[in-house]
């Protein structure tokens, strides 16, 4: 009789989450470990939710960022459900996204038409197109006429609209349905408040069984060692013998996270395609609002990039920053900054392969295909990519090792 194998997973964000669940509802016995106190602390439970389709993506004409988020961005709800147990349906923006081509876009209104023709045309030809947050099967782009944009903006910086099938999800919703999801999970045991320093091999090389140091002790044998850390993989990586190759950008970013009094019917807006803003509307009177010159707080190639400086007076600031940013250009986010009841400035580790500043049009950083799986025996290093595309990774891992 097969054995079932041990593994370890390092990281609790939505991938480690997801590959936790697949194993244990597969009989594995799993160990995750994470330096936060509980699941989904940082960027997982701090980001728009943006379920990608590649919309964003105009500067990679060669539409290679589009063709490989788009089945995992088709996939997102089906496999969140079957991860949390319970309909995606309330965590789901309502409307579909508006982009909003920006003057200094690095791709022109033209450029960006044409090009989000070609994503939605493939979406639309996906088999799972009618699977995605909202059918979209039948979608279409649709470029808004002068007097919607007139209805929208007044700023000469804003020189052409398009509707597309792309919505969010309220990723503090889908954090507190993983939490207990992994609490009722009795084959996965959670090593929380333990910060990982090295994964080694414990004998028989790399196909052999792996142990892990931490700041808790050393942890194993594992039959396999998942790093799915969002902060500091590469440096792990190298601790295991998997040297980091190419180019790559850690960088550290903070949004405003924000709830209103009353509901506030506003429209969800991308503003593109550079270092700009967008706004999300998840439920009429919770909000996500970003400036992304704004809040990024460090972009840094180093393996182990530098902690991020915050001060109170950056956190202080920086509502009312991204607030005139983007009140500017959408006279009617004034709507949410006049009804707002709380709000909090969050954050967290984003990994990207690539390198530039996003006004650049050739920074590599516009094309987001190079993410995947690499491996050195039993230990498995996973680049997420986005969001979107982790639960569909997650699974596909899974069902390669068992």
């Amino acid at each position: 009789m097969r054995k079932t194998p041990r593994i370890a997973v390092l990281g609790t964000g939505i991938m480690g989450c997801s590959t936790a669940l697949f194993l244990a509802r597969k009989g594995v016995e799993v160990s995750v470990f994470d330096m936060a106190e509980q699941p989904f602390s940082a960027a997982s439970r701090w980001n728009e939710g943006k379920i990608h389709l590649g919309c964003l993506y105009s500067a990679d004409p060669s539409l290679s960022t589009a063709d490989r988020v788009i089945p995992g961005g088709l996939k997102f709800r089906p496999l969140i459900e079957e991860l949390v147990g319970t309909s995606l349906a309330p965590a789901i923006t309502s409307e579909d996204d508006l982009y909003l081509c920006h003057r200094k876009s690095v791709t022109s209104a033209a450029e960006m038409k044409t090009y989000m023709e070609k994503v939605v045309e493939r979406v639309r030809n996906h088999p799972d197109a009618a699977q995605y947050l909202a059918d979209a099967s039948g979608s279409r782009v649709h470029p808004l006429s002068a007097s919607e944009l007139a209805g929208l903006t007044s700023s000469t910086d804003i020189v052409a609209g398009f509707r597309t099938p792309e919505r969010s999800v309220d990723t503090n919703w889908v954090a507190e349905r993983f939490i207990p999801a992994m609490d009722a999970e009795a084959s996965i045991q959670q090593f929380m408040k333990t910060r990982i320093t090295a994964v080694r091999p414990a004998k028989d090389g790399i196909d052999g069984k792996w142990e892990i140091e931490t700041s808790e002790g050393i942890f194993g044998p594992f039959d396999y060692v998942i790093n799915s850390l969002w902060q500091g993989r590469l440096a792990i990586d190298r601790t295991a013998g998997l040297e980091p190759t190419g180019v790559w950008s850690h960088r550290y970013r903070q949004s405003l996270f924000l709830r209103t009094k009353e509901p506030v019917h506003t429209p969800c807006a991308v503003i593109a395609t550079g270092p700009f803003g967008d706004i999300k509307n998840y439920n009429g009177r919770d909000f996500y609002l970003s400036w992304y010159s704004d809040g990024l707080r460090v972009d840094s190639s180093d393996i182990s990039p530098p902690e991020p400086y915050l001060t109170a007076q950056n956190l202080e600031n920086l509502p009312n920053s991204i607030f005139d940013h983007l009140q500017s250009l959408l006279p009617w986010v004034a709507q949410i900054r006049e009804q707002a009841e709380r709000s909090t400035i969050q954050g967290g580790w984003v990994f990207a392969v690539g390198q530039g500043v996003l006004s650049d049009r050739d920074s590599t950083l516009h094309s987001r295909s190079e993410y995947g799986i690499q491996r050195l025996g039993n230990y498995i290093s996973v680049d997420t990519g986005k969001y979107s595309t982790a639960p569909a990774m997650a699974r596909a891992l899974v069902e390669a090792i068992i």
